[in-house]
């Protein structure tokens, strides 16, 4: 259950539910392989899974996305009910999004989305959401719904002085330069930022070397990816990297620096990147004089510690799970 208080959202979350169907096996499937292994399903998609993330890290939580009129769409309002997340849907005839998920023995995972409604949602319905964009602290969108949607958000949350945060997943959308120009935060992950600068800087730089680039060399690669705002480098097991503005640093004592990742017995790392976003986002809505660092620090933990259980949304811990996970 959610540690979230009703009452105006804090923190608003645009994109996607999707139902996942996940198989475990000792390794993930090769072309023409086929492996043994264990099935489960359950609720996810990045959407979701930031909102219960921010929900249950106790921020008020709105959700705004698209279902289909099916058994997955009645299962996400009732889990968003469960977690006290103020979920506002747009009807689609499309059916619920959907997810095939593979993850090995080590937690490492490969999807495939079915996008189904999460394709369906309208900057219409997004601009109807207007007052509860504009009221909330912090607005968050992921990229598994259409861009002009986003978009909407984004810029609403931004017009009042809000915190916009733009999360670039998955990697194999093309974000265009109008849309990371909405962003106060942006958050890719290594293979997010890999294509980003690729796309936007003529920069081929291998995603798993992002980590071993000099820093100074990728605060200046993210200063002119995002000029005007912060860039959030999630690095896995090597933590994060941080670049902001030189004359906006959100309160850190650097306009750049490494964070450590916090240590984990990961035995999932499905929705990982979700959690970081969701809890960094009520964070910021609930911490608004504190350093940014200590907003990415909570953000590590909650990821750290959703790793060390199975499934997506249904991993996302409670505020008092992590309070006595890490006690300090």
């Amino acid at each position: 259950m959610s540690n979230a208080s009703p009452g105006t959202p804090q923190v608003v979350i645009v994109g996607s539910f999707n139902v996942d169907h996940v198989w475990r096996s000792d390794a993930l499937p090769q072309p023409g392989a086929t492996h043994s292994g264990d099935y489960a399903s359950g609720p996810g998609g990045k959407g979701f899974n930031q909102a219960t993330a921010a929900a249950r890290s106790g921020a008020a939580t709105a959700f705004l996305c698209a279902l289909g009129d099916d058994v997955g769409g009645q299962l996400a309002r009732a889990l968003a009910t469960a977690d006290a997340i103020d979920l506002r849907d747009q009807r689609s005839d499309a059916p619920t999004g959907t997810a095939g998920i593979f993850v090995d023995a080590q937690g490492r995972n490969s999807i495939v989305i079915g996008p189904g409604a999460n394709a369906a949602l309208t900057s219409d319905f997004i601009e109807a959401q207007t007052s509860t964009i504009t009221a909330a602290d912090v607005t968050l969108a992921q990229l598994e719904s259409p861009l002009d949607a986003v978009a909407t958000a984004l810029r609403l949350a931004r017009e009042t002085g809000r915190i916009a945060i733009l999360n670039p997943a998955p990697a194999n959308v093309a974000v265009p330069r109008e849309l990371l120009a909405l962003a106060d935060v942006l958050t890719p992950n290594e293979t997010e930022c890999a294509g980003l600068f690729a796309r936007h800087l003529g920069e081929r730089v291998y995603g798993e070397a992002i980590a071993s680039l000099d820093s100074p060399r990728l605060h200046a690669l993210c200063r002119d990816l995002l000029p005007g705002g912060s860039v959030v480098v999630t690095l896995g097991a090597a933590g994060c990297f941080v670049s902001h503005p030189d004359n906006a640093t959100r309160g850190d004592d650097s306009a750049w620096y490494r964070l450590s990742a916090e240590p984990a017995n990961p035995v999932d790392t499905t929705g990982a990147g979700d959690a970081f976003n969701g809890a960094l986002a009520a964070a910021l809505a609930q911490r608004p004089g504190a350093a940014f660092n200590a907003h990415l620090r909570a953000a590590n933990r909650y990821a750290a510690l959703s790793t060390e259980r199975p499934g997506a949304a249904l991993s996302m811990p409670t505020r008092a799970e992590l309070e006595v996970r890490f006690p300090d």
